[in-house]
């Protein structure tokens, strides 16, 4: 049975017992999966066990369509495990929404085009215009939807139909200046990725920047994570921070925070791409 180079990815977690590993490892060996990556973990303080495990499956003598049947009758059902199965071959469907900033656009974007990221982007959108020539530099569709207020509500339904419609898997909201309903969040639970910078919650407002220059802050830093309906406040997925100085001013502060805040939303996107991310409670597992 040839699979083309494509393997098989499948992240558990469940109430920690032992013998989980050499269950998991036997299953896949006993039908000649070559195991190419695993990593696991146990949070004692929740008896949690965790696990993320790669195999290939050219060799593999399961078809594609009975090993999640197979594994979740005589693994995940005695184990109580709550799992996923991916194959590689499929490619996750990103849509990105951004509002004025570009910086996180472009960096995504390059990333796409050349490959780093195995996704395909089939739409942008948008509450303002402003980087619709960016969208079709790059071939992409552009929608904008201009959100107030008072239809906020509609306009968002737009958005979902929108996603619907292209089958999206995920979407990035890059430097997007919206907050969104708890109904769209529900429609993408785990499957919408946010950046911020770290000044929050000391420095809100409009010119956070600004605010912590006067302050004199010494780290300026980004945090990616998961979209919950609590603001801000979803499992995190990367962080990163640079250093800074009296020397800073707030021009520099701004680019150095979004030189930090493109390459913390650029992992998380990564980890989410390659299925390295295991959300739990409030909190994320990423594997190795």
């Amino acid at each position: 049975m040839e699979n083309n180079g494509n393997t098989a990815i499948l992240k558990i977690h469940c109430p920690d017992q032992s013998g989980i590993v050499a269950r998991v490892t036997d299953f896949i060996n006993l039908h000649h999966g070559n195991i190419l990556a695993v990593d696991q973990h146990v949070d004692h303080d929740d008896n949690l066990f965790s696990m993320r495990v790669e195999w290939e499956l050219s060799k593999f003598n399961l078809p594609k369509e009975e090993i999640a049947p197979t594994f979740g009758k005589f693994l995940g059902e005695p184990y109580q495990m709550k799992w996923t199965l991916n194959f590689s071959e499929e490619i996750p469907r990103m849509a990105i929404f951004v509002s004025k900033a570009s910086h996180c656009l472009y960096d995504l974007l390059a990333r796409y085009q050349s490959g780093e990221y195995n996704v395909e982007v089939p739409v942008i959108i948008s509450n303002h215009k402003t980087l619709e020539p960016v969208a079709k530099q790059f071939g992409i569709e552009f929608v904008y939807i201009p959100i107030t207020p008072e239809t906020k509500a509609e306009q968002e339904k737009k958005e979902i139909e929108i996603l619907r419609k292209h089958k999206v898997d995920f979407v990035v909201l890059a430097r997007y200046m919206q907050v969104l309903s708890k109904d769209f969040i529900k429609e993408f639970p785990e499957k919408v990725i946010n950046i911020h910078h770290s000044f929050l919650p000391a420095f809100a407002g409009a010119k956070p920047y600004h605010a912590a220059h006067k302050r004199g802050v010494k780290i300026i830093g980004a945090t990616s994570h998961y979209v919950t309906s609590d603001l801000d406040a979803g499992p995190i997925i990367e962080q990163d921070i640079n250093r800074i100085s009296h020397h800073d001013s707030v021009k520099t502060l701004i680019q150095k925070g979004k030189d930090v805040e493109k390459i913390v939303l650029a992992r998380a996107v990564q980890a989410h791409i390659t299925r390295k991310t295991l959300v739990y409670k409030n909190r994320t597992i990423i594997f190795n």
